[in-house]
């Protein structure tokens, strides 16, 4: 089911342009903009690329235990994960996600929030 997902969205092409997408309205947010102020940003979106393929079904993986030491020192609270989740959500919907496939990928990005997120911020 999930590979099919990166397939019938056009693989890491397509990918590459909604991972863009998605960071334009990150950067531009009052509540998360700040956490990349001084980000390498063209390392992060290939990173997130292969993050948001692996999610729908391609071949790059992440391991949770990536995800905790990437995170880590961010100290993420959990309206920060909301704000991301809802920035992906509202990009998946303006490149034409299907609504259940969108559904599906926010199930699979809310499957790493415990990963994503630290406990020393609340």
């Amino acid at each position: 089911m999930t590979k099919a997902l990166f397939d019938k969205y056009g693989g890491f092409k397509f990918v590459s342009r909604i991972v863009m997408a998605f960071y334009e309205k990150v950067l531009d947010s009052d509540q998360i903009g700040e956490y990349f102020d001084d980000v390498d940003m063209p390392r992060l979106i290939d990173h997130q690329t292969k993050f948001i393929s692996s999610l729908l079904g391609g071949p790059a993986s992440y391991t949770d235990e990536r995800l905790r030491r990437a995170h880590a020192s961010l100290k993420l609270t959990h309206e920060d994960f909301d704000e991301v989740a809802r920035l992906l959500s509202q990009t998946l919907e303006e490149h034409n996600f299907e609504p259940r496939d969108i559904d599906t990928v926010m199930r699979a990005v809310e499957s790493k929030r415990s990963c994503i997120l630290s406990a020393g911020k609340s």
